[in-house]
């Protein structure tokens, strides 16, 4: 269990935190611009000057592309002044999977800093409900570290996440209380580093209290890779031999040495992975796991019910919220259902600001120069903003692109509910379907389905304008929960799945449908595993694993022909929504 000191100093620090909110964040913003006023880029704003309303008057609200050159000029080895007086150390490269193309964002050593006192508060939370796991047994977390890139000035860019794996302190604690090797986070083969995280995660299965990995799709990408590998994982724990095709030394020499002939294991895994039905196939794999770790809010929330399904009543724990621009928030009910999971903001991380959103679904969206920015502690209970973060790292009043819902303040700090990503939409003609309006509509059209025993695997959608009128192409994969045959499902159940999906649409998106401007939606239901090739073939163009999201919508011609290639059946709304 955590000791009495180390519990209630975290839980203390987020107390103090919280109950001090204004303070901290006045006294952070001036910490920055006391430090960078000078800079190239905030003296064209400031001319040296500290002063937070003439910052907040001149200072623009930016996103990436507006500061990419700055960036750029630092990646390329201008050393001058640019965004920070602070030495740059590295960058975090994101994803691209959130309806863009990877950014640098600026590291510095109070990054770093910064993280790890973030994860002494998260752990306090973690410790006050569950205790020191790390004293109770194994961590069985599904980590991929992606292959850095050197910039041309010789700073690394890497993920958050690989950031993190690299990090001393954290390869001090991986060997004792982790399950998967080092070599196997950090092979460049996905699919090899899966099958020996896999394996190692069995062979320890007594041992492992939790199951986790940084999103859902990770978690679900690892049962899919079991359903297709297990027998061959369970003749290597018979055998105690590796399988041929591992051929990554590193792999081999982690491996090897804790594989040794063990018979009874393989057949108490044979004997679960080998029956009708996978529900609660987690729980029963690792009897001792007390809880699933991995973010389901937001658009990972469409795998809920698929992890809930495999979890065995195990709780779905989404404890943190950040990105690659800085950490941002806790979750300090870990025990939330993850339909109502808030982060509640730590106002050290980064100084804050919001931007109001118009979440009137019956109206058109305000513009955003119509709005200013609202502060920290000024934020309104049930309104939605988008994120705006000014970092000591080079970032100010930088546009993250979440937006969120204030549903509550713990002390004087706002807790969030994250929606979805800003400019993540589908549109035909006036109308605008952002990522909360299509899960919303998603999850209300799969309701047909409940009654049969079928799941809804992964979803995706994009905006067919080929003909006239355009109209919304939803792709499905779908699985029943006993069995794991080719599925079929009646037609006329799949119609009633894309007329209620077109009902749950806004009153704009219904009006334009109603005037035939547009045609009418459409289902494409994909093979059984399309998602997770979808995410390989998201990977093999540079996205890490670790951070991989499915996107809402799909931004080129060619993600859209990979899908297409597995469709198969198209199912239209048989009449237009009332």
């Amino acid at each position: 269990m955590a000791t009495t000191n180390e519990l209630e100093d975290g839980l203390k620090m987020i107390e103090e935190l919280t109950a001090n909110a204004e303070q901290i964040q006045e006294q952070l913003l001036a910490q920055i611009l006391d430090r960078n006023a000078g800079t190239e880029y905030l003296s064209r704003f400031l001319s040296g000057k500290t002063d937070k309303e003439l910052f907040k008057m001149k200072v623009p609200v930016v996103s990436y592309e507006y500061i990419k050159p700055y960036i750029d000029r630092i990646a390329n080895g201008d050393k001058s002044n640019i965004l920070l007086a602070e030495s740059v150390i590295e960058f975090h490269r994101s994803s691209g999977t959130s309806g863009g193309k990877p950014k640098l964002i600026p590291v510095t050593a109070e990054t770093h800093n910064l993280r790890a006192l973030y994860f002494t508060m998260l752990a306090s939370v973690m410790k006050r409900q569950f205790g020191n796991v790390d004293q109770q047994g194994k961590r069985l977390e599904f980590l991929f570290a992606k292959q850095e890139i050197e910039t041309p000035s010789g700073l690394k860019a890497r993920s958050v996440s690989t950031s993190f794996y690299m990090d001393q302190g954290f390869r001090n604690i991986l060997s004792k209380h982790y399950t998967s090797p080092i070599e196997a986070i950090f092979c460049s083969d996905p699919n090899q580093s899966m099958y020996c995280q896999l394996l190692a995660g069995l062979l320890q299965r007594d041992e492992v209290v939790l199951v986790a990995s940084n999103f859902a799709t990770v978690v679900l990408r690892a049962i899919k890779f079991l359903e297709d590998y297990w027998k061959e994982l369970c003749s290597d724990i018979r055998s105690g031999q590796l399988s041929g095709w591992i051929t990554d030394s590193g792999c081999r020499n982690a491996v090897s040495p804790i594989l040794e002939p063990n018979p009874r294991l393989a057949d108490s895994i044979q004997n679960i992975c080998g029956c009708k039905s996978w529900d609660g196939i987690i729980k029963k794999l690792w009897p001792k796991a007390k809880f699933i770790g991995s973010v389901t809010t937001g658009v990972m929330s469409q795998y809920v019910d698929t992890l809930k399904f495999y979890s065995g009543g195990l709780p779905l724990v989404s404890a943190f919220y950040g990105g690659s621009e800085a950490f941002y928030g806790i979750n300090l009910e870990i025990l939330t259902e993850p339909s109502h999971v808030s982060y509640t903001f730590l106002p050290n991380m980064a100084y804050f600001e919001f931007l109001p959103v118009n979440k009137d679904k019956d109206t058109l969206p305000m513009s955003q120069e119509d709005v200013e920015p609202v502060d920290f502690i000024n934020v309104k209970l049930d309104q939605y903003y988008e994120l705006l973060v000014t970092t000591s790292a080079g970032l100010y009043r930088y546009k993250v692109g979440d937006v969120l819902r204030v549903t509550g303040f713990h002390n004087t700090t706002p807790q969030f509910q994250f929606v979805e990503r800003q400019n993540v939409i589908l549109s035909i003609d006036s109308d605008k379907t952002s990522e909360a309006d299509l899960l919303k509509a998603v999850t209300e059209a799969k309701t047909p389905l409940d009654p049969l025993g079928v799941i809804l695997v992964g979803h995706t959608s994009y905006a067919d304008t080929s003909s006239i009128p355009g109209h919304y192409v939803l792709f499905w994969e779908l699985k029943a929960k006993e069995g794991n045959d080719r599925l079929e499902v009646d037609p006329r159940i799949m119609e009633e799945c894309c007329y209620r999906m077109e009902e749950s649409l806004n009153y704009i998106y219904r009006s334009y449908r109603k005037q035939n401007a547009i045609a009418a939606l459409e289902l494409r239901v994909v093979k059984q595993g399309s998602f997770v090739a979808l995410m390989d073939y998201y990977v093999s163009r540079g996205a890490p694993v670790s951070q991989y999201k499915t996107p809402s919508c799909l931004n080129s011609k060619e993600d859209v022909e990979f899908l297409n290639s597995e469709v198969m059946g198209k199912f239209f709304s048989p009449k237009p929504p009332m």
